[in-house]
């Protein structure tokens, strides 16, 4: 039956950035549809995610890690693995946002931004997917952006994290198709999250934002959650290096 083949059961997941917002909401759906999910969380614990992911019947597990550390992203691995002894499912779902305009944008600034959403993507891949290759399948999902395909204004550090997520989705998944690893991203549109709350208490851009989207609304977290289902299930075995877009139409204007 075709709905079988979106289920996630027996399967487990690690979901970065979990603790709120996109995260938290992909953490509880992989759990909804069968995984067992080790939620991550940095300066907040996902205690409440766990909660979730618990009350729905599978079993959840908190891992902690700054991802500008460049020690962590194994680590978050390696106690995955212990936990749960595997993981199929891997979400790249971490991520930060410095705002200054280009001229002003900070040494300090750039490196985080670009140390959080792209050189930890890369690690975490790179260590999950050796796991996953040995066992001959796996799933990673990266979250990319409206910004992989736009420049953005006074974000050049997320854009540039963001446009290299893109590539990075693509160049993984040119090595581990053959392994039966499938690398596939999700761009969201204008979510509400706290990342894009300057955006929402701008009076004159958040009506720029809503004029533009044909769906005439933010998108919510849990918009999200059918795809990353989707990606993470069976359903999508045919699926490598693609960048889905989740955006209420915006990119059709």
């Amino acid at each position: 039956m075709i709905l079988d083949t979106f289920r996630l059961d027996g399967r487990v997941a690690l979901v970065t950035g979990a603790s709120a917002g996109l995260g938290a909401a992909i953490a509880v759906a992989l759990a909804e549809a069968g995984a067992d999910v080790a939620a991550h969380g940095n300066s907040r614990t996902p205690d409440a995610t766990c909660e979730e992911i618990r009350r729905v019947g599978h079993r959840a597990f908190a891992v902690r890690g700054d991802l500008s550390d460049r020690s962590v992203p194994q680590e978050l691995i390696a106690q995955t693995l212990s936990e749960f002894g595997r993981v199929d499912i891997l979400v790249n779902n971490a991520g930060t946002i410095r705002r200054a305009p280009a001229v002003e944008y900070s040494e300090e600034d750039w490196a985080t931004v670009i140390e959080v959403n792209l050189s930890s993507v890369f690690r975490l891949s790179q260590a999950a997917g050796r796991h996953m290759i040995e066992r001959g399948s796996g799933k990673i999902i990266n979250i990319a952006s409206l910004l992989s395909f736009q420049g953005g204004v006074t974000v050049p550090a997320y854009s540039a994290s963001k446009g290299g997520v893109a590539q990075l989705t693509k160049a993984l998944a040119n090595e581990w198709a053959r392994h039966k690893v499938n690398v596939n991203a999700i761009a969201p549109g204008y979510m509400r999250t706290d990342n894009t709350a300057a955006l929402q208490q701008d009076e004159t851009r958040n009506r720029q934002i809503l004029e533009r989207i044909p769906a005439a609304r933010w998108g919510e977290p849990s918009d999200l959650a059918g795809a990353a289902v989707f990606l993470s299930s069976q359903a999508s075995d045919y699926m490598h290096g693609h960048i889905l877009v989740v955006d209420g139409g915006w990119m059709a204007r």
